[in-house]
């Protein structure tokens, strides 16, 4: 009689364990073929504000993000470099962005998950070999409205310009 009570109690657990797995996961796809988005990648931008690079403490990201306090609320308002490496309680801060550091968009991604889908793109440092965080999630620094009407979200000008290439 143990033996099924302990047997039922396993498979309980996994089957919970099951189901926690797929009320958290997140399907991702990359979705640079198609139509909206082909001509994203290789765009070079300009940082035109110096933001922070970091990761976030309750849940963990592919790359890590760029952003401000203007648009994450746990970072601290001013950008300042003695602050790479402080585990803030919502952050950690990884690095700067500094103003007129040059990045391209390499990737534009479709995370699906129960919370909804959003899109974002990957970008890559023009200086990547000399970053300990090449690639980055921006994520924060973009305007997702045009995406309500099946538009491509775009980088938001206050964080980054265009650079038109010569």
């Amino acid at each position: 009689m143990l033996k099924w009570i302990v047997g039922g109690l396993i498979l309980l657990v996994l089957v919970v364990a099951g189901v926690r797995m797929q009320l958290n996961a997140v399907k991702i796809t990359y979705v640079n073929g198609l139509p909206a988005y082909t001509d994203l990648p290789g765009q070079e931008y300009i940082f035109e504000q110096d933001c922070y690079i970091f990761e976030f403490r309750s849940h963990h990201s592919d790359w890590p993000l760029v952003g401000t306090h203007a648009r994450v609320p746990g970072l601290p308002p001013d950008v300042d470099a003695a602050r790479i490496g402080a585990d803030l309680p919502a952050v950690r801060i990884l690095g700067i962005a500094r103003t007129g550091d040059r990045f391209r968009i390499v990737s534009v991604r479709r995370d699906e998950s129960r919370q909804g889908t959003t899109i974002t793109f990957e970008i890559l440092f023009m200086d990547e070999s000399a970053r300990p965080y090449p690639r980055l999630d921006a994520y924060w620094i973009m305007d997702h409205t045009p995406e309500k009407s099946g538009l491509p979200p775009t980088i938001l000008a206050q964080y980054a310009v265009r650079r038109v290439k010569d």
